[in-house]
């Protein structure tokens, strides 16, 4: 992957270094972790921002008292916010992957369908303050939420063989599963060359054997073949070998290659196991320290990384103690928080109150009353309050602009106000999603599916017009038709 042009980071590893300042932030780390050491999981999902859909006694009821209890032993030992500091992300901008179910756990049923306990994320149209779900999955077609796009559990990003990546009690596992313990580094598999990328791509080839044992073992298959996902549309295929049980196995490409169906059916290395920790990248390359990460992910990793000097900290406003310096008519003056809002120091209320009466007639502003009124649409910390609004964080853009602006401010006309009443009006189609009100994206339900009569028109027989809940791609097709010939001519 190409590195950043401005800095020579490279561009995954810079969306890490953010996910990982503002996806988890500190006082959820806190408040989750105080309610999971007394014992509270229930109130320690609430501050992660895991909706619980789970109804212990219907378990009970449905799979008896042994899946009861090993399901509130998870419970208790699950760690939301390690949970959502491990979850898939997707480029550019680090939010959770939309329309996701990944397994946690099995559970052993004499039933048909083992149970499941999974997490969920909402479709990317709903996806407003990062939210996720925890519920049990008991088969296609049960559960509350039969309108999630993806109910199923995936393959590819699945954490039942990584319990390190959730379970509070088994978080000291990461160093030893992602290779960190003084592992040999990663090397090309025998084969055709080229079939791997392991020099500008984070793959945690050295640790491939091990995992893939691992999975082989968990679908009950001793050795075998699997396959590893190296891109869109690019997937390797391996087999598992090894001379008897005293060896450590090794993969290597099959003899013969596989059916694309053969190929389709076989276990997928999960993604956990097939990539290098962003973490362990982020502490090997310098961009964070170890006091920057999550505490159990510090713990087990903080001995394998350099911890170099810890950068300032983005995003933060001059408090009252450290006034903004103006120089206006000739004068340095002052622009503080007095009284709970942002104003000019030195300059008397009455003259304020006439300058800005001036500034409403058309006149011209004074640069203490400009600063402000820049200050109020489109700050300097507008870039940190959109990556917390991104990720969630309300509570952290709120102390953003209330350390800016003041509590008492009233907001003007700007981008720092549209973001703020974007995030505002996502909220609603999340919960809309949540009720199961609107089920699919409002820009793309057409009654009787893309294929039926009159479908992508109306019910008045017109045409939708897009708007922020169309999709994108549909939107860009719009506006890119072509115009037609018959304009062009006379």
């Amino acid at each position: 992957m190409a590195p950043h042009p401005a800095n020579g980071i490279p561009t995954r590893l810079s969306m890490w270094r953010r996910v990982r300042e503002y996806a988890v932030p500190p006082s959820m780390i806190e408040k989750a972790t105080a309610r999971r050491a007394v014992g509270d999981w229930a109130g320690a999902c609430a501050a992660a921002r895991i909706d619980v859909d789970l109804d212990l006694r219907a378990v009970r009821d449905r799979h008896g008292t042994d899946v009861l209890t090993r399901l509130r032993a998870d419970l208790r030992r699950l760690a939301p916010d390690l949970l959502r500091w491990h979850m898939p992300r997707i480029a550019p901008d680090g939010r959770l992957r939309p329309g996701l179910t990944v397994c946690l756990a099995r559970y052993r049923d004499p039933g048909a369908t083992p149970p499941q306990l999974v997490v969920r994320t909402p479709p990317a149209w709903a996806d407003a303050g990062q939210r996720m779900s925890l519920t049990l999955w008991e088969g296609p077609g049960n559960g509350p939420f039969g309108h999630h796009p993806h109910p199923h559990p995936d393959r590819r990003f699945r954490l039942d063989l990584h319990r390190h990546l959730w379970d509070s009690a088994r978080s000291g596992e990461l160093a030893r599963r992602c290779g960190a313990d003084g592992a040999p580094p990663a090397a090309a598999p025998p084969g055709p060359p080229g079939r791997l990328p392991v020099h500008d791509s984070p793959w945690a080839v050295a640790r491939w054997a091990a995992e893939a044992e691992l999975l082989l073992r968990a679908e009950g298959r001793p050795r075998g073949a699997f396959t590893v996902r190296l891109g869109t549309r690019r997937r390797a295929v391996f087999e598992l070998t090894a001379p008897d049980d005293s060896h450590a196995p090794v993969f290597r490409p099959p003899r013969e290659a596989l059916p694309p169906q053969e190929a389709a059916a076989l276990p997928v290395l999960p993604e956990a196991a097939a990539r290098v920790p962003p973490d362990l990248e982020l502490l090997r390359a310098g961009l964070v320290t170890a006091g920057r990460l999550h505490p159990l992910v510090a713990a087990a990793l903080a001995p394998h990384g350099p911890a170099p000097a810890a950068g300032p900290v983005t995003g933060t406003a001059p408090g009252p103690g450290d006034p903004h310096r103006v120089e206006c008519r000739g004068e340095t003056h002052r622009i503080a928080l007095r009284h709970g809002v942002l104003t000019a120091v030195d300059h008397d209320p009455a003259q304020l109150r006439r300058e800005e009466l001036l500034v409403a007639l058309g006149g011209p502003a004074l640069p203490c009353l400009r600063v402000i009124d820049a200050a109020h649409r489109s700050p300097e910390a507008l870039p940190a309050v959109r990556e917390r609004l991104r990720h969630g964080d309300v509570a952290g853009a709120l102390a953003v602009v209330e350390g800016l602006l003041g509590p008492d401010a009233v907001l003007r006309d700007g981008p720092l106000r549209e973001e703020l009443e974007s995030a505002a009006a996502r909220r609603v189609d999340h919960g809309l999603f949540r009720s199961g009100l609107v089920t699919v994206h409002p820009g793309a339900a057409v009654p009787g599916g893309g294929n039926a009569p009159g479908a992508g028109r109306s019910a008045a027989g017109r045409r939708p017009r897009p708007d922020r809940r169309t999709p994108s791609a549909p939107r860009r097709k719009r506006s890119s038709r072509a115009r037609p010939r018959t304009g062009l001519t006379r």
